[in-house]
């Protein structure tokens, strides 16, 4: 048992506060790497870190939990947090996410989504999102696009 289910035992469906680390993988061509999760709604790997874990250690296992990927370096962001990113599940647990958003130029592996959160994964243009992207990933990416460009730029 992980360390939110811990603590809902203890709580119930009372809000809580969730540290939520997230990647945008981009590859040489400066597209990235979006994942289709169980909802259908396209989002970026990432995952909630357990006790004992560093921000960089969760980001670095959700995605090869998630998708196979080994990443090699992350560079940070920003931190997200705020009433925009409140979530109440079907089943009443209501969560306020504090997203760590970092970038990552250098990775190994085969995308291999797990079947069990991530049904698939693939690389889109900045201007091809899908659809069905997440709205606050997609106008995250959009005001990130230039901090993008200039790592993109110092990998080159």
């Amino acid at each position: 048992m992980g360390y939110i289910e811990s603590i809902r035992e203890l709580v119930g469906s009372s809000p809580l506060i969730l540290v939520r680390p997230s990647v945008i993988v981009i590859n040489p061509q400066a597209e990235i790497l979006l994942v289709q999760y169980v909802n259908n709604v396209w989002g970026v790997p990432g995952g909630l870190m357990e006790l004992g874990e560093s921000v960089e250690e969760c980001a670095i296992r959700e995605v090869k939990e998630e998708i196979g990927l080994t990443l090699k370096s992350l560079q940070l962001i920003g931190v997200f947090s705020g009433k925009e990113l409140y979530t109440k599940l079907r089943n009443g647990h209501e969560y306020y996410n504090v997203v760590i958003g970092y970038a990552c130029t250098e990775f190994e592996g085969e995308i291999q989504p797990d079947g069990v959160e991530v049904l698939a994964a693939q690389f889109f243009s900045m201007k091809d999102l899908p659809e069905n992207t997440d709205p606050f990933i997609k106008n995250k990416l959009k005001e990130s696009d230039g901090h993008i460009q200039r790592i993109l730029q110092a990998t080159r």
